[in-house]
């Protein structure tokens, strides 16, 4: 009987053997072609996966260890390749989430929600009902359509001061505020895909007055139009004090994306969200698909330097198929 196991175990190693090979060559190349993405923006899409790449090499290194220690040098070495590469991209956010130290909720603080409602979602009513318990003072929410648009009606008692991207008619992008904005204004676009789904109250009044704005980018594929509507942001963006100035939204772009990180550094903003996973959440691919856990970092909350970060949570599943972000400033 242990012969015959024995037997068994030495027919799997070369396949085993041949799988990590194969993962670590499949994942590595794929990691070190995403580094082009500094130069070509259809190479930056391969960015965005760049955990998951990493993830495969560490495993195929783990794989071919467990078959053995004789030779396996080429499966050591394109896996330790691929690995460095997904690093190198993943590693200024990493730096910067060191670098966010929490600061202490001192003085006036100021709660904000990022949510995408998904307009399919499948719970609104436990989606509302979980926002009016967290008490927030802005609500930036995105496909607050079709079937989630019973959120924002849900939660009119509490947010009784609605902003869309198209004012006065409602759209996919609202921001919810308890007090009334000094200033509001939506900054929809006329032409797709270079339709930007966005919109900016102002609160307050003269030295404590500040601004937040509230986004959804299209997806990163074909690239072009999400580029297009980052520059639209931007340029939009620009007439406001850039140090209390609050930007929220999906933006379908990772921390580990080169587009993104023009972006970090045109705004003059300070990122807070980092290596925050929010998508998917629910089944995805039209209910075909379904992850255990979360990994892509999509949605992004920036913040102008006067600002302090207290804290940077993800919320529960509320039946949609992103994750909110809970930000307190």
């Amino acid at each position: 009987m242990a012969f015959r196991m024995s037997a068994i175990l030495n027919l799997a190693v070369g396949p085993i053997r041949l799988a990590a090979l194969a993962a670590a060559a499949g994942a590595g190349a794929l990691a070190v072609l995403a580094l082009g993405g500094a130069f070509s923006r259809w190479l930056d899409v391969l960015t965005h996966f760049a955990p998951l790449y990493a993830l495969v090499c560490l495993a195929a290194i783990l794989l071919r260890l467990a078959t053995g220690l004789d030779g396996g040098r080429l499966t050591y070495a394109v896996a330790a390749a691929g690995l460095a590469a997904a690093l190198a991209l993943i590693a200024p956010d990493a730096l910067a989430a060191l670098k966010q130290r929490p600061a202490a909720p001192a003085g006036e603080t100021l709660k904000l929600i990022q949510f995408n409602l998904w307009n399919e979602n499948r719970d609104p009513e436990a989606a509302a009902r979980w926002l009016a318990a967290q008490d927030a003072d802005v609500v930036v929410l995105e496909e607050a359509n079709d079937v989630a648009a019973r959120v924002p009606h849900l939660l009119k008692a509490a947010y009784p001061y609605q902003t869309t991207c198209a004012p006065p008619w409602p759209c996919s992008t609202r921001i919810l505020t308890r007090r009334p904005p000094s200033a509001f204004a939506g900054l929809q676009g006329a032409v797709s895909p270079y339709r930007l789904s966005a919109a900016w109250v102002t609160l307050g009044e003269g030295d404590k007055a500040f601004t937040v704005a509230g986004t959804h980018y299209t997806w990163p594929v074909p690239p072009g139009p999400q580029q297009s509507q980052m520059r639209r942001m931007r340029q939009a963006l620009a007439g406001f004090d850039p140090s209390s100035l609050i930007l929220a939204g999906d933006m379908n772009s990772t921390p580990w994306s080169f587009a993104l990180r023009r972006q970090d550094r045109a705004l003059g903003l300070v990122r807070r969200t980092h290596g925050l996973f929010s998508w998917p959440a629910a089944p995805f691919a039209h209910g075909r698909l379904r992850s255990p856990l979360p990994f892509l970092a999509i949605d992004q909350v920036y913040a102008g330097r006067t600002w302090r970060t207290v804290s940077v949570t993800r919320g529960p599943y509320l039946g949609s198929d992103h994750f909110p972000v809970v930000v307190v400033l």
